[in-house]
């Protein structure tokens, strides 16, 4: 290209204020840099953009079409400079964040949705996987962080815990406990439970077999195949019962209840993790760290590792 950026905004603030004078005023930059960078354009492409008198300048009939199609070439500039600054601070670019668990409700789908509120320029893709793949995909680099169920730990990435929530048993409206407010661990005794086998179920099925110790035996619990919302669905038609975490509770399935659990210390609680890897240079992820370390008074530091 025989000119540039610059030249063109000088072309243009010349035609808008009719001076160079006024126009080097507006840049704040010497009329003589000015008045110089014009005349270098126009021997560039071999016209006259201005008509020059005492009086200021006007565009030439060719001028004025040059400075036509210059006005979008400068804007698009302004705008690109703006959006790669906006991106190296992590107020755009792009986010790739894995969940293991349900985002119909609770924290997880919280944050997502005040992100997206104060950063809109930020594109955010989120992926729901098991916690291997997750885990994989950290690795490989195609995911910025993975939030997950449990306290996992894992060489080579940073895992922080994020928040807890209560956990909560799914059970047919005709189920004699879904007469009561709470149920305790030990009225679970003797039920019988359907778990999905892909995640989270094998975090809660760890859980029941912690938390319902059977003299003689386990708690009855089987692993479906069937994804968690199906399980949720098909509850409602038997007598059994499954766990979820209140992420869960934003779907309504036809004649299932939800009811807390307490145990001895209070409501039952799960924890949530954030992994990333450390050499993760994303701004956007910094920022998103950020972010959640704000909105719960979170103590981890993070900065230190971006360096």
């Amino acid at each position: 290209m025989p000119f540039e950026i610059r030249q063109l905004r000088y072309a243009i603030a010349a035609a808008d204020h009719g001076s160079f004078y006024r126009a080097a005023r507006a840049l704040d930059i010497e009329q003589s840099t000015l008045s110089r960078s014009i005349s270098k354009l126009e021997r560039s492409i071999g016209m006259s953009i201005f008509e020059r008198s005492r009086a200021g300048v006007k565009t030439t009939l060719a001028g004025a079409a040059f400075i036509r199609g210059a006005r979008p070439m400068v804007a698009t500039a302004d705008k690109l400079v703006t959006m790669m600054l906006a991106a190296g601070q992590g107020r755009a670019g792009g986010l790739l964040l894995g969940y293991n668990s349900s985002v119909s409700a609770g924290n997880l789908r919280a944050t997502l949705i005040s992100w997206r509120e104060a950063h809109p320029d930020v594109e955010l893709e989120c992926v729901e996987a098991d916690r291997s793949l997750l885990l994989a995909g950290l690795d490989t680099g195609e995911i910025d962080i993975a939030i997950l169920m449990g306290t996992p730990s894992h060489n080579g990435f940073r895992c922080e815990p994020l928040w807890s929530e209560r956990m909560l048993a799914a059970l047919p409206a005709s189920h004699p406990l879904a007469q009561r407010d709470i149920i305790h661990w030990t009225d679970l005794r003797g039920e019988h439970f359907l778990l999905p086998a892909a995640d989270p179920g094998p975090e809660i099925r760890d859980m029941l077999l912690g938390r319902l110790p059977i003299s003689g035996g386990k708690p009855d619990i089987r692993m479906s195949r069937a994804s968690r919302e199906t399980v949720l669905s098909i509850l409602g038609a038997n007598s059994g019962v499954t766990i979820v975490c209140e992420g869960s509770t934003g779907a309504i399935y036809p004649s299932v209840v939800y009811r807390p659990i307490h145990g001895e210390q209070g409501p039952a609680l799960t924890g949530y993790s954030g992994c990333w890897r450390d050499d993760n240079r994303n701004p956007a992820l910094r920022r998103f760290l950020g972010f959640i370390k704000t909105r719960y008074a979170l103590s981890f530091d993070f900065s230190p590792r971006f360096r």
